[in-house]
């Protein structure tokens, strides 16, 4: 048997309490997922996933009695979430799929852990953990895949894909995120031939799986890899046809310039610098307006380096200049201006309508024709102070008088 390494989040008061509740009278309760994979790579873990086969309403009277919140996020399929000692925990009554649709799933609760881990997606994933000893229970050959870095869905891929397609975008993940050498290839091939159920899922779910790919520290060779593949073909026909090349100026920009990186920017980088087409992807992926209009913004302006970052931080905000110059071809450019926009905030102009009025300006269009001249002086000369800015003023209200 296979014991789980000591680590930091077994300790935590929270999880004891939770564990206590859960296994007093016969009850039990196993780590499940994520934790246990990411503990026995020696990875930080966030999230702790536990599994149970008490019934959901047991489950909620057992912590309620000892005193721990629960909110019901998922209780009609079994999961609920736990706060105890400012730590969020999802605990989900084993189960079985009855019916699904690709989408979602009708379950049926279980209390076999086999049958638990036989409806989840890959083998590196079905691991469970006794938090009594920490001995890791592997119904799938799971420990031997995380070895090997071969990232398995658990029986037949394509039934398992069928149940959530969804799983297409979280094998190409999972593939970058732990694996090594050539995929997997009956996984592979189940991806592949299933990549049209996409359009079956909501635009929420994909925008977040490839937000979560784009997020990786190198996705470039995975991107590459869903393209030859035909999975952006179907959900991001957008596609630029010189996506590597920009995809891989901006990963060297990001590493010369030390900054951490951003899905939307190499989202950016996949599609052709046209704000049309940016705004076209932003919608159908349903993007917030701030998203939408960042992306917008990236393609509008790529290219645009000439004008000092700040200045082109002042006309489409400090986020957006130093993207605009990352995903430039000029590393020495993504560098300057990443540094020129370090803990520095747009200021505003240090003037009003109300002080041009003051020093005889009539109200109307006249204060917010100076108004404009005076902020593009003061922008052009890297946003001078109020003495400065006044000076600015008085001059173009001179040249308005003459």
């Amino acid at each position: 048997m296979t014991r789980l390494p000591a680590a930091e989040w077994q300790d935590r008061p929270g999880l004891h309490r939770i564990v206590a509740a859960l296994t007093a009278d016969g009850g039990a309760v196993r780590v499940v997922g994520g934790a246990v994979r990411d503990t026995l790579l020696g990875l930080a873990v966030s999230d702790i996933d536990l599994a149970t086969p008490l019934l959901p309403q047991e489950v909620v009277r057992r912590l309620e009695a000892a005193d721990v919140k629960v909110i019901p996020t998922g209780i009609a399929h079994g999961t609920v979430t736990a706060i105890a000692s400012g730590d969020h925990h999802e605990i989900t009554t084993l189960r079985r799929d009855v019916e699904t649709d690709g989408r979602r799933a009708t379950v049926a609760f279980a209390d076999d852990w086999r049958e638990d881990a036989a409806r989840r997606d890959f083998t590196i994933n079905a691991l469970y953990a006794d938090p009594a000893d920490w001995q890791v229970d592997d119904y799938f050959g799971g420990l031997a895949d995380l070895d090997a870095g071969c990232i398995r869905f658990i029986g037949d891929a394509a039934t398992r894909i069928a149940e959530d397609h969804l799983r297409i975008l979280r094998f190409y993940r999972f593939a970058a995120r732990f694996g090594q050498g050539e995929l997997d290839a009956a996984s592979h091939a189940a991806v592949v031939a299933a990549r049209h159920s996409l359009k079956s899922l909501s635009r929420e779910r994909i925008a977040d799986e490839l937000t979560k790919i784009l997020a990786l520290p190198d996705p470039r060779a995975i991107v590459g890899q869903m393209a030859d593949d035909g999975i952006f073909a179907v959900m991001l026909p957008e596609l630029d046809p010189e996506f590597t090349a920009a995809l891989d100026r901006l990963h060297g920009n990001e590493d010369a310039a030390a900054v951490p990186p951003a899905p939307l920017r190499r989202l950016s980088a996949l599609l052709p610098a046209n704000a049309a087409v940016a705004e076209q992807v932003a919608s159908r992926l349903r993007l917030s307006t701030r998203q939408r209009k960042h992306l917008a913004a990236l393609a509008a302006y790529r290219g645009d380096t000439a004008r000092p970052p700040r200045q082109l931080a002042h006309a489409i905000g400090i986020d957006a200049a130093r993207d605009v110059h990352l995903l430039a071809d000029d590393p020495a450019s993504a560098v300057a201006a990443a540094k020129a926009l370090a803990d520095w905030e747009v200021p505003a102009l240090p003037l009003k309508g109300g002080d041009l009025v003051a020093r005889g300006i009539a109200a109307g269009p006249e204060v917010a024709r100076i108004l404009k001249a005076v902020e593009a002086a003061w922008v052009a000369e890297d946003f001078p102070d109020a003495a400065r800015v006044a000076e600015i003023a008085d001059q173009k209200i001179g040249r308005t008088s003459d």
